[in-house]
């Protein structure tokens, strides 16, 4: 099981007299053997005594130890393991933990200075995603463990005392809060009174404010993708799902012309301050994708450059059928835009979509539209977003380079 096993004050007692108690199913004891750390609520056979949010010892109904977790009386994801041994001040460990990731990321990330500080499981702390953005640390908390105020109150204090950071603000998701049965929060300041920064990736600059944007209000995840893509763009350029223009802004400084289409007027509006801001000229159209890339192909548009980058199209497993449908279209129309030679960049955020599925659906396209494809690079998130590999939830990000040419 990929997880610290905290030091023990010497006086410490057996942790199943101490904490609340939550028995598993040998289907939840197999699944942690394996190395996840998650157990479903269908495995749980008791909690008693068990408070929202509380940190629970785990055992099987023969009493044998497994660790500890923390414990969701709502969700369906209803144990999430923190350690192999007992944990008897959280916020304690919590505090060493960030001390950890942040140590990861000063050995790995390198040309920005925004980037994940904090992934959630990745970094063994379930239910919390902190992301810096310059001077301004951007939070948001999705468990009822991290939403506790001793918790709260770790995590901020010890943000505040290694990064000293301008503020630091948390993004509320609404529902994510419901679902956990959480009281109702409004996003702002946790502390300091700096609301907007300039943050930079890969040398090209965007504008940040805690106000604006999806999730903490940019897709870091996609922060080494948009270099790679960089290296093999030339030509005209056309970025589809572009959001605040950061695939296109990356474009910009080696395509002759770019286009970056949304169906957002708000992003498209950061988008072009971004553009304005690093002195590039970018096209920004405001449009439904399928609907404009149905027009463009049939209209015989042609680019030697195309980037898709869609929001998640399978948000579950019984939305696969529809998501891989949808990715086919959105693939088979800009390949029959591409000219000879040209480069397709291709994303999927879908966690239920394989890679290879992923793959199959564009070689599908590919057929279909009479191209030849070459595989440049297949690419995942950035590393600021770490990947467990016996936890398959934390790698979830494809990003396929591809040369294409016209079959003979």
């Amino acid at each position: 099981m990929p997880v610290d096993r905290p030091r023990l004050a010497s006086n410490s007692a057996s942790p199943e007299r101490i904490q609340a108690r939550a028995v598993i199913s040998l289907r939840g004891v197999n699944r942690l053997k394996a190395g996840h750390v998650w157990v479903y609520r269908s495995d749980v056979l008791s909690a008693k005594d068990a408070a929202p949010g509380a940190v629970v010892v785990v055992t099987d109904e023969r009493g044998r130890f497994f660790g500890s977790a923390l414990y969701s009386s709502s969700s369906q994801i209803a144990l999430r393991m923190i350690s192999s041994g007992p944990v008897l001040d959280f916020p304690t460990l919590l505090r060493e933990r960030v001390r950890n990731a942040l140590a990861y990321r000063e050995r790995l990330v390198h040309d920005t200075d925004a980037y994940r500080l904090i992934f959630s499981e990745a970094d063994l702390l379930p239910g919390l995603i902190v992301d810096r953005y310059n001077d301004i640390l951007a939070l948001q908390v999705l468990t009822q463990a991290m939403d506790a105020e001793p918790v709260r109150a770790a995590l901020v204090t010890e943000l505040s005392e290694q990064l000293e950071p301008a503020a630091i603000a948390e993004r509320v998701d609404a529902h994510i809060r419901e679902l956990e049965q959480l009281p109702a929060r409004d996003s702002g300041l946790l502390s300091g009174d700096k609301a907007n920064t300039v943050f930079t990736m890969n040398g090209v600059r965007f504008r940040f404010d805690i106000r604006e944007g999806q999730k903490t209000g940019a897709f870091l995840d996609q922060r080494e993708n948009y270099a790679a893509a960089a290296q093999y763009a030339r030509g005209e350029a056309l970025d589809v799902f572009c959001y605040q223009g950061a695939f296109a802004l990356h474009l910009a400084k080696s395509c002759s012309r770019v286009t970056g289409v949304d169906s957002s007027r708000p992003a498209l509006e950061v988008a072009d301050r971004n553009a304005l801001l690093n002195q590039q000229e970018v096209e920004w159209i405001e449009a439904n994708a399928f609907d404009l890339l149905k027009d463009y192909s049939a209209a015989g548009n042609q680019y030697d450059t195309i980037v898709l980058d869609p929001p998640a199209f399978a948000k579950s497993r019984k939305n696969l059928e529809t998501a891989l449908r949808g990715y086919k279209e959105l693939n088979l129309r800009a390949l029959k835009m591409l000219r000879p030679g040209g480069t397709l960049v291709t994303c999927s955020c879908s966690y239920h979509v394989s890679e290879a599925e992923f793959l199959e659906v564009v070689t599908a396209a590919a057929l279909d539209a009479r191209k030849t494809l070459r595989l440049l690079e297949k690419r995942t998130q950035a590393k600021d977003h770490p990947i467990l590999p016996t936890v398959p939830e934390t790698c979830y990000l494809k990003c396929l380079l591809l040369n294409v040419s016209v079959r003979n």
